[in-house]
């Protein structure tokens, strides 16, 4: 059986030692030309994807013995699991291993523009800096603020933790509430949205991407923020508008943001890049060694469990494996034609 990795990835020995007995196909470098994966996929059972890879009906078309995608994140708004899920294809994620990395990157992007840390690096590395000045460079305190945290699962909670230690009061927005004692053990608060931006002079977005989701933060959201707060966003680019938030930057109304992902990623909004107050990421939120390779190694695992008949943990769509079951017994066996004959 064949498995397809999109992209290098840093693989421990332990968990390489999963792919024995498989025909392993990776690049040398790099990942992976768009073509070239839709190539290789033609004759492949197992999939590992990046987030960049859409895994859609037409790549699933062109798939007809992938059984396994192992998604390398946590997110999975790259996955049509409908899709997937109709023509037998089990679809994995990698949860919990990268928390604590993500919610470290989220404080860091706060402390980072609330301290106007972008522009200091920038006046000490230009040669430009003439000494210590009282007016210079002046941010805001974080210590003691008011943290606003949309989207309490395991790294909004992460961010809590954090916050409480700078002794923030957390308010947070969701659905649902979180548990009472999960409220109490981080003192948090659970509050509508409006209220939420109303009140914080910090905001971190730790929400999946969804179509609710889809520019959550807009200009309207971002006129009810507090003057001069900060937002962070490590969860999805497309959450925020941001043609309304380099507006809401560039008009002075918001104090700085701190961004790991973007609308358009790799493109970032060219008034975003220009915009002092704006420190900038290129998605390095779960970017530690050890969380990289557990993330791998949750991947690939994902995928050989499938591949060996076995159930895998962090399942996204559990029906998939038993429309495999039906597809297999169906007309043609294992590797007949796909739901709806050969064009599917």
């Amino acid at each position: 059986m064949r498995v397809v990795l999109s992209s290098r990835l840093p693989i421990a020995a332990e968990a390489r030692r999963h792919l024995d007995g498989l025909e392993v196909v990776e690049p040398a470098a790099g990942r992976f030309a768009p073509d070239e994966l839709v190539g290789l996929l033609r004759e492949a059972d197992g999939l590992v994807a990046l987030l960049s890879v859409r895994v859609d009906e037409a790549l699933l078309r062109g798939a007809p013995r992938l059984r396994a995608v192992g998604n390398f994140a946590v997110g999975h708004d790259n996955v049509d699991l409908a899709a997937a899920t109709a023509r037998g294809v089990a679809v994995t994620n990698t949860p919990d291993v990268l928390t604590e990395a993500t919610a470290d990157l989220a404080f860091a992007l706060l402390l980072a523009a609330a301290r106007r840390l972008r522009e200091g690096v920038e006046l000490a590395a230009s040669g430009a800096w003439q000494g210590w000045e009282p007016e210079q460079l002046l941010g805001v305190d974080v210590a003691g603020g008011v943290m606003g945290v949309v989207g309490f699962g395991r790294i909004g909670q992460a961010v809590a933790r954090r916050a409480r230690g700078f002794g923030m009061e957390v308010l947070y927005s969701q659905r649902r509430p979180a548990p009472p004692e999960v409220e109490r053990a981080l003192g948090a608060s659970h509050v509508p949205l409006d209220e939420l931006l109303g009140r914080s002079g910090f905001v971190s977005l730790h929400l999946p991407l969804s179509a609710s989701s889809r520019h959550l933060i807009g200009a309207a959201e971002l006129a009810r923020m507090r003057p001069g707060a900060i937002l962070v966003n490590t969860a999805r680019g497309p959450i925020v508008d941001e043609a309304a938030l380099a507006a809401a930057l560039a008009s002075g109304h918001l104090g700085g943001v701190g961004l790991d992902v973007f609308e358009e990623e790799p493109r970032i909004h060219p008034a975003l890049r220009a915009a002092p107050r704006a420190v900038l990421l290129p998605h390095l939120g779960s970017a530690t060694l050890r969380t990289r390779e557990r993330m791998a190694e949750l991947a690939i695992l994902g995928v050989t469990e499938v591949l060996r008949g076995r159930r895998p943990g962090h399942l996204l769509n559990p029906e998939a494996l038993e429309r495999r079951r039906a597809l297999e017994a169906g007309p043609g066996g294992p590797g007949g034609p796909p739901p709806g004959g050969v064009d599917g």
